[in-house]
């Protein structure tokens, strides 16, 4: 009778709580997906050291390449607690897309960073998933990114994203804020939520200090509360992209700082952006943060986007086309200061 076969001894590395592997697998299945993201500029193979992109602008004079890098930020924690990951993935896109939009740039590609204690072949798909219907809904190639595996740097189950984009536009085109002047509309167009900003405070008024589940049905939203948390972040420069030439003068994306950090990062130093305080209904959700956080409402104003998720500078005669067409709402107007922003109303 044949002696059996010894158990296949465990790698190392693996041991130590790396599998590379592992590792190896999963991203050897990732080629046909990230080719569905690729236009003929798109050089070389998936997997290599680094993305290949040709640099192919007709019809631009002087092309100008924009980028930029950003994170989930806590939202991850709603994305944990509900075990649904392909959100977030889209977010991360969306989010990075948006802040190259306001420049006038179209998004050419994207790289992904996830970084967990131990891989789940699971989520890894379900993030995958995410950032490939993103990226090919924004017509941007998914060129590659970095999975790395870190034991002991995040709790169980928990994982970290990060994505960096690369767009074009032509220095003519460019939204600089130059044409900004006083007289100037601001159309604000409708965000889904909460998009990526604001999740620690969020989440310690409703999760920590009302105690509330994520199946929770709260009075005024429509799903659940875990669902209303994770709605993903809506990518706005499709829209931005098909308005006349010429007609934004500036754009500004409610992220991270509110209404009250983001327009001044467009204004000109002459220039104020004064909002008209009840001119667009604020969704439920921010409500109740506001009513049950008993926040302020110049806090709520610096923390969430309060439902307008972008904000387009267009000429007083533009205005009612402008919203009209992005379905946005006039929300103010530019007058004379020193580059910051009022409320009135």
């Amino acid at each position: 009778m044949p002696s059996a076969r010894p158990p296949k001894k465990q790698k190392a590395y693996a041991a130590a709580g790396v599998d590379v592997d592992l590792g190896n697998k999963l991203k050897g299945g990732l080629h046909a997906k990230l080719r569905a993201t690729h236009d003929a500029n798109v050089l070389g193979k998936v997997g290599g050291f680094g993305g290949l992109y040709r640099a192919d602008f007709p019809g631009m004079r002087e092309p100008v390449l924009v980028s930029s890098v950003d994170g989930v930020g806590t939202k991850l924690k709603i994305a944990f607690a509900l075990d649904k990951h392909d959100t977030v993935g889209a977010d991360l896109v969306n989010h990075c897309v948006n802040d190259i939009a306001v420049l006038g740039a179209r998004p050419l590609f994207f790289l992904d960073y996830i970084g967990a204690g131990k891989l789940d072949p699971r989520v890894f798909r379900q993030l995958i998933a995410g950032f490939t219907k993103a990226c090919q809904a924004a017509g941007c190639a998914l060129i590659g990114g970095e999975t790395a595996q870190m034991p002991g740097m995040y709790a169980e189950g928990e994982y970290d994203l990060a994505g960096t984009i690369v767009g074009v536009v032509d220095r003519r085109a460019m939204l600089d804020g130059s044409r900004i002047r006083p007289g100037d509309m601001l159309v604000g167009l409708p965000s889904s939520g909460l998009h990526t900003n604001g999740y620690s405070l969020a989440r310690r008024i409703l999760l920590e200090q009302q105690s509330f589940g994520l199946t929770a049905q709260l009075p005024g939203l429509k799903l659940p509360l875990g669902r209303e948390l994770l709605r993903v972040h809506v990518n706005y420069q499709p829209l931005m992209a098909s308005l006349p030439a010429g007609m934004l003068h500036g754009a500004a994306h409610i992220t991270g700082g509110g209404l009250v950090d983001n327009l001044p990062r467009v204004l000109p130093a002459d220039c104020d952006a004064e909002v008209q305080i009840g001119s667009w209904k604020v969704p439920a959700i921010f409500e109740l943060l506001q009513d049950l956080g008993k926040v302020p409402a110049d806090e709520m104003r610096q923390v969430f986007n309060l439902g307008v998720g972008m904000i387009l500078v267009v000429s007083a005669k533009d205005a009612d086309d402008c919203a009209k067409f992005t379905k946005g709402r006039v929300i103010g107007r530019i007058v004379e200061g020193k580059g910051v922003v009022q409320f009135a109303g």
